[in-house]
C-alpha cells in the first residue's frame, strides 16, 4: 500500500487528497483491534490540524475496531483527555495552537494522563526531533507520509505490550512495582514513571539476571525495530535511575552489551 501524503497544495494537491481519501484505508482484517477478551475498545485520542487526514485516521481507526475521539486542536485535545484518558493519542506536532510537543509535556505531566502512550505524527524526520520526542515520553515518533495500515499496526503493539498482570508484584531490594495498579515504590515511597519507563523497567525485572542488548530493548520495549539510535536506551535507562534513587542501581550496565537487572539480594 502506498504511504499516506499529510500536505500537498493546488489541483495536484486536491486530487492527491482525494486519492487519499479513497485509496488511504485499511482493506485488511489482519489490522483489526481484536477484542477476544469481551473488553471495551480502547479509545484512541487522534490530534490533527489537517481535515482531510483526520477524518482519514478517524475511519481507518474505527474500521479496526477502536472508539475514536478527534479534535484540531492542542488545547482541545488537553480538554479532551482531561475529561476521559484515552488509551492512545496520536499528536500531530505542527498544531495552529498549541504545539505538539507542548501538548506532550502537559499530558505527561497530569497524573491522569501521565502514563497514556503517545505516538507523534510529523513531517520532520530528524534524529533530533525523535530524540528530543523520546526525552519527553513519546512512546513512537512516526514521520509523514506514512503507511495508515503501518500506523494501526504500531497503536496495536504498543496497547499489546501494556504490562500483562500474571505477576501482580515485582519485588527487588527495596524496589516495588505493583503491576496491575502500574505503581512503583522504593523504600515505600512513590516514584513517578513514565508509561515508557515503566515497561522498560518491567522488561528488565521480568528478565532479571539476564543481559538484554539495546537492540533488544529497542525492539520489545520501544518497538516495531524502530529506526532510533540505541543512545536512546542509555539516555532513558540513565533518567529510570535518576527516578529510582538507591535503587537505581539495581539496573546495571554491561560494558559493550546491554543492560541487566540484579536480583537486589
Amino acid at each position: 500500500m502506498a504511504p499516506c501524503t499529510h500536505r500537498s497544495s493546488g489541483q495536484a494537491g486536491k486530487q492527491s487528497k482525494l486519492r487519499l481519501l479513497r485509496t488511504c484505508h485499511l482493506n485488511d482484517t489482519e489490522a483489526r483491534y481484536d477484542s477476544d477478551m469481551g473488553e471495551p475498545a480502547p479509545t484512541v485520542l487522534i490530534v490533527e490540524d489537517e481535515a482531510d487526514l483526520l477524518r482519514t485516521l478517524e475511519y481507518n481507526f474505527k474500521l479496526a475496531g477502536f472508539s475514536v475521539v478527534t479534535t484540531t486542536r492542542g488545547r482541545d485535545a488537553l480538554a479532551l483527555a482531561a475529561s476521559r484518558a484515552p488509551n492512545l493519542v496520536l499528536l500531530n506536532v505542527m498544531l495552529p495552537d498549541v504545539a505538539g510537543w507542548d501538548v506532550c509535556r502537559q499530558l505527561k505531566a497530569e497524573p491522569k494522563t501521565s502514563r497514556t502512550p503517545i505516538i507523534m505524527l510529523t513531517a520532520r524526520g530528524e534524529e533530533v526531533d525523535r530524540i528530543v520526542g523520546f526525552e519527553l515520553g513519546v512512546d513512537d515518533y512516526v514521520t509523514k507520509p506514512f503507511s495508515l495500515r503501518e500506523l494501526v499496526l504500531r497503536a496495536k503493539a504498543i496497547l499489546r505490550r501494556s504490562v500483562p498482570s500474571d505477576a501482580p508484584i515485582l519485588q527487588a531490594g527495596p524496589l516495588r512495582v505493583d503491576i496491575e495498579g502500574h505503581r512503583v515504590q522504593v523504600d515505600g515511597a512513590d516514584v513517578e514513571i513514565t508509561a515508557l519507563e515503566f515497561r522498560l523497567l518491567y522488561t528488565l525485572m521480568s528478565r532479571r539476571d539476564r543481559v538484554q542488548t539495546r537492540e533488544t530493548l529497542l525492539t520489545d520495549v520501544w518497538g516495531l525495530h524502530l529506526n532510533v539510535e540505541t543512545r536512546t536506551v542509555d539516555t532513558h535507562v540513565k533518567r529510570l535511575r535518576e527516578k529510582l534513587g538507591s535503587a537505581g542501581a539495581l539496573i546495571q550496565t554491561v560494558r559493550g552489551v546491554g543492560y541487566r537487572f540484579g536480583t537486589g539480594e
